[in-house]
């Protein structure tokens, strides 16, 4: 009986497009490279493979080759079309370009770049002389506010946001140079866990080699980060959790009933926006008594030093884990 070959001519067709979709189109990407990013993507080929898939798409598409030094580069052509996703309408292009803007920092490079037909395509959608004005009007109508004082995001050392994500997405043990909240620096193996974007900076949670707790890097911190290609099994953590019990907040996860009177003026914006589930509120004729359960963090004393003398009687009580 004759074996069939469809899984095989499928498997390889599925290979040819996630090819072309990493080839960029101003800059080079070595063999290498992309085996890495198949590989992330859950395609197991040897380099050999994808250098002959890749031999065979440069004579069928408009692929530069750069054969003048190992490794290759490959890279679009300046008149090539690329490989362009059909079918996105002006409000999915809208969608996927609001998406770019706030994801960007916090996804591996390697997932962005394989979105990078999408982003290209919705903004080819969205140009100007495509007929979607409502759509690129929406980009200047909307925006994230801070409720704090805008501050400039610090600036990250090269290489150090790529490095940290991609061995944050592929489980690899993490060799960071960095200086600590005294000004020492120190170098250390670290396996990443979490990511998170809180105002304008960017921290990691991670484990440091040797101990079982986490602990928290702020990235500009980081003066160098190497993948060390070493995978490790990744503990039972939630990143979720671990914000929950106050960690980004600068605070230890003490639970307590805070309570506290304040003015009806700003006291307004907790009848709107609770503190937390078990609020509860006494109105009386010119403020409001306030009685929540919180974490103990240093953002929650500072929010509460904001309101100034329209908040009195702060009181803080233990709550019993």
């Amino acid at each position: 009986m004759t074996r069939s070959k469809k899984p095989d001519t499928f498997e390889t067709l599925s290979l040819a497009l996630e090819l072309l979709k990493r080839i960029p189109r101003h800059s080079k990407i070595t063999t290498s490279d992309l085996h890495k990013e198949l590989l992330a993507a859950g395609f197991d080929r040897d380099v050999r493979s994808i250098q002959r898939m890749l031999s065979s798409l440069a004579d069928r598409f408009d692929i530069e080759r750069d054969d003048r030094s190992l490794p290759y580069g490959y890279k679009w052509k300046d008149q090539g079309q690329g490989l362009m996703v059909p079918n996105l309408n002006s409000q999915e292009s809208l969608l996927l370009l609001l998406a770019e803007q706030q994801l960007r920092p916090l996804l591996p490079p390697s997932v962005m770049r394989s979105m990078d037909g999408f982003f290209k395509q919705a903004r080819a959608n969205l140009a100007p002389h495509q007929n979607a004005e409502l759509e690129k009007q929406w980009l200047n109508k909307v925006r994230v506010i801070s409720e704090t004082q805008p501050l400039l995001p610090p600036k990250l050392a090269d290489g150090v946001l790529d490095a940290v994500t991609a061995t944050l997405y592929t489980n690899h043990w993490l060799e960071v140079d960095f200086s600590n909240q005294l000004g020492e620096r120190k170098t250390h193996k670290v396996m990443p866990l979490g990511l998170a974007q809180q105002g304008p900076r960017i921290y990691l949670a991670c484990q440091f080699e040797g101990y079982s707790n986490q602990r928290i890097l702020a990235l500009h911190r980081i003066h160098t980060a190497t993948d060390t290609g070493l995978v490790f099994e990744r503990p039972d953590f939630d990143l979720a959790a671990y914000e929950g019990e106050g960690h980004f907040a600068v605070g230890d996860g003490e639970r307590i009933r805070l309570q506290f009177e304040i003015d009806k003026g700003p006291g307004r914006q907790l009848l709107e926006s609770q503190l937390s589930e078990d609020q509860l509120v006494i109105e009386g004729d010119t403020r409001y008594d306030i009685s929540a359960t919180v974490q103990q963090t240093m953002l929650l004393d500072r929010w509460l030093s904001s309101f100034g003398r329209q908040v009195r009687n702060i009181r803080k009580t233990p709550v019993d884990a």
